[in-house]
């Protein structure tokens, strides 16, 4: 039976811009990013959803390995929402690959709903080709919600569906060591700049947990991190996400980390992030530009 919840869960289902998926790594750890719910999800069949471009297959291949997800709806700028519920939705995910006419339909009303109507003609159906055609809904049949009652998740939580789990143990640390392996305080200056940051890492049933942190210092060992629910005791490997953004999601900013959760202490691994002018069609033209790499490297890897 699909798990039910309740109407202010509903309200911030339908109303959020923006949303942050946690996935899975192979070594256990999990990546954190910005994602568009653009409102896709089906409270009879318990489903909440998303969608991506089939062009970026690296966070495909690991949902296909492991469906495992989770989906925190952490944001209520520039969307219809007034609840400040913090609602995080765990479950299993499906890439549907070859959607029908009708759901492609359902997914292009729902983004120019809440992301505004693409522009037309010559070029713009030429750049955007593959960031629309290969464009897919990503659905996620919910196994548990939980609930904050404020975005800081400050407070016991409601659960929805099956109970929370024991914290998880702590990892076996990489080969490599746990110290930083990028910049810290330039990592500590650009998320500095965004408006939210939240820690994903993987609980103690393997879906992904995300919860809201803040940054309260640096140093050579790392990133001094604290937020209102506790984190696990013990190492783990962790991802985190640093994101602003504007109305229609233009003007966006992000800075995407994996790296060693230990206590308050996060080591940046890896960076990755962009930053995007305050203008649609300039961010269009970034996204068409990468849609297309992506369906290119896709087409040579035999996954297209």
């Amino acid at each position: 039976m699909p798990i039910s919840w309740d109407d202010e869960v509903e309200d911030v289902l339908t109303g959020d811009l923006t949303a942050a998926l946690g996935y899975r790594t192979p070594a256990g750890g999990a990546v954190v990013m910005a994602v568009a719910p653009i409102g896709l999800h089906d409270r009879g069949q318990g489903r909440v959803g998303f969608t991506t471009s089939l062009g970026f297959s690296k966070k495909l291949d690991r949902i296909a390995k492991d469906p495992r997800v989770a989906l925190a709806y952490h944001a209520r700028e520039h969307g219809s929402s007034s609840s400040r519920a913090y609602v995080l939705a765990q479950g299993r995910a499906h890439v549907v690959e070859q959607p029908s006419p009708a759901r492609k339909q359902e997914v292009t009303e729902h983004a120019t709903r809440y992301l505004g109507a693409a522009p037309r003609g010559r070029f713009w159906d030429f750049w955007l080709r593959e960031y629309g055609d290969v464009r897919v809904p990503v659905d996620v049949t919910v196994e548990r919600i939980v609930v904050w009652p404020v975005l800081q998740c400050a407070g016991p939580p409601t659960v929805h569906g099956a109970a929370l789990p024991d914290a998880p143990g702590p990892q076996r640390p990489p080969r490599k060591g746990t110290a930083p392996r990028v910049d810290v305080e330039r990592a500590a200056r650009r998320l500095g700049r965004t408006s939210h940051t939240l820690v994903g890492y993987c609980g103690g049933d393997g879906f992904p947990m995300i919860l809201p942190i803040g940054l309260v210092g640096s140093g050579p060992e790392g990133l001094r991190v604290a937020g209102a629910a506790p984190l696990p005791p013990g190492g783990r490997r962790a991802g985190l996400l640093g994101h602003a953004y504007r109305a229609k999601l233009a003007g966006l900013s992000t800075r995407q980390y994996t790296g060693w959760l230990d206590g308050d202490l996060y080591a940046p691994h890896t960076e990755t992030g962009y930053s995007a002018p305050p203008n649609k069609r300039l961010l269009l033209l970034l996204n068409g530009g990468l849609a297309k790499r992506g369906v290119r490297q896709a087409r040579r890897a035999g996954k297209l």
